[in-house]
């Protein structure tokens, strides 16, 4: 298989790399250092790395930003910069990407704990990870050519313990393993609309 993997150089996408490039053909996207350069807050630089990756079977992203702040400091702005990036990033990429795929390829978005189990400072992460969510059941509904959506939903994964251990107090890391296994099970399994939930 043909696999793009946005943000494929960062602490999640560098294990989901390296498991899947022993057997299928991996692109790598990201802002800097990679394949294919992309900005995912940029509906062009999406259409511009789709073209000149070509056909593919299966995009995954792994990328996408979102403000973490006191609810009362949050202003609009702070808002839009989850929504510009890590919803209507990974939204265009569905829009854009259903295009470059073939037929009965796969997409896969990633999102997180936070849209289920919230912790202070979250309130934008948390919406816009719960939004992603709800368009991920609902294009799959409407995706033509047999192509599959699903999201990956992870808890905090051990590599990032120690940097967000005490935003989550109580909260178990995940083994990258259990990660890894998700998106191996959006991208070569069957399942459509699915939320594949890593919590524990």
């Amino acid at each position: 298989m043909k696999i793009l993997i946005i943000g494929g150089n960062g602490t999640i996408g560098k294990t989901v790399v390296s498991h899947f490039k022993t057997s299928h053909d991996i692109i790598i996207a990201g802002r800097t250092n990679a394949d294919v350069t992309v900005n995912i807050e940029d509906s062009k630089s999406i259409q511009s790395m789709f073209e000149k990756t070509g056909p593919l079977d299966a995009i995954i992203c792994i990328a996408g930003e979102a403000k973490w702040d006191n609810f009362n400091a949050l202003t609009e702005d702070d808002y839009y910069i989850g929504i510009k990036s890590k919803l209507m990033g990974q939204v265009n990429l569905v829009r854009i990407g259903q295009h470059f795929l073939n037929n009965k390829g796969s997409i896969t978005l990633s999102t997180g704990i936070l849209a289920d189990d919230p912790v202070i400072k979250t309130t934008s992460a948390a919406m816009v990870n719960g939004a992603i969510h709800s368009f991920v059941q609902a294009v799959a509904l409407e995706i033509e050519n047999n192509i599959r959506v699903n999201v990956v939903s992870s808890g905090m994964v051990e590599a990032a313990y120690d940097k967000y251990k005490d935003y989550f107090p109580g909260h178990n890391p995940i083994p990258m393993t259990k990660v890894v296994n998700g998106y191996a099970r959006s991208v070569l399994g069957k399942g459509n609309g699915e939320i594949i939930r890593i919590y524990d």
